[in-house]
Formats: structure tokens, sequence, C-alpha cells
């Protein structure tokens, strides 16, 4: 299924990004990995923020394509969903993504305690690396969305 059938079936809608709002997301990726790292926070609130920082990044592929996600309950389903649409070397991760934002659900809603050091660490490394690729792929496809990123 095409990212326009996403539209036809009201999961995105479609959205004249700038390049100002992706260097906006980029500051609030890079804002959410530095504070998933510090190590005084629990790992509920490590992965959550990871968490956040992953579901931006995807956020941003569908921006620079000229979508957003629809208001409603699964516009975070379609956010991750929409990796494999945008760069299909990275399907198999979409699975790892939606149990990671069922694992967030249930921190952040139902009980805490429920991730693990590892877990969190794994998450934030997934998306570090994701980042570096996301900005490669920017530069290679939209090149006029490029971040301008202070470090």
């Amino acid at each position: 299924m095409t990212l326009e059938q996403w539209v036809s079936n009201s999961w995105l809608k479609r959205h004249q990004v700038s390049k100002d709002e992706i260097t906006n997301s980029f500051s609030m990726i890079d804002r959410d990995l530095r504070d998933a790292s510090e190590r005084e926070l629990s790992t509920d609130w490590q992965f959550g923020i990871a968490y956040n920082a992953v579901l931006t990044l995807c956020t941003v592929l569908l921006n620079c394509e000229g979508y957003r996600p629809s208001k409603g309950n699964l516009g975070h389903y379609y956010t991750l969903e929409s990796l494999a649409e945008i760069i299909p070397s990275r399907k198999s991760d979409v699975e790892y993504l939606q149990s990671c934002r069922s694992k967030r659900n249930i921190v952040e809603y139902d009980y805490a305690g429920g991730t693990t050091d590892s877990e969190a660490w794994e998450l934030i490394k997934f998306t570090k690396d994701l980042r570096n690729e996301v900005i490669e792929w920017i530069k290679s496809r939209h090149p006029e969305y490029t971040p301008e990123i202070t470090v």
C-alpha cells in the first residue's frame, strides 16, 4: 500500500513542510536523545523519551515526503509503519518499533518498572543510528530540507 493510499484511508494528511520545521524537529530529537541518556532517570523515562525521539524521526520522514499523521488513536502506529514505506531497507525494524510503542504505552499509562536498562539503551542506540541515516536520507532525497544542526 502506498502513502497516497494511506491518505485515501485517512491515516495520513498531506503536509507542506519547511526547512525550519525539520530543523526544529531535529532540535527536539537531539534534546530527547541527550535527556534519555541521563542515568539518573528511571529506565521507564529513558525509554519513553527515546521513543519520542524515534517517533519524531519517523514523522520527519513523513513530512519530507509531503505527509503528516492524521489525528487519532492510531497516529503513532502509522507513523512508525511509514518507516518501511519510506526507507524499505528498514522494513524489518518496524516490528521492533511497534513493540516499543506497546511497551511505552504500558509504562506511560499502566504501571511503573516495565522496562529494563538494556531495553532503554537498545532503543537509544537504535534511535541514534536511525537519526544519522535519516539525515543522510534527507541530504540525498530532499536536500532542501537538510536541517541546520548545532551540537
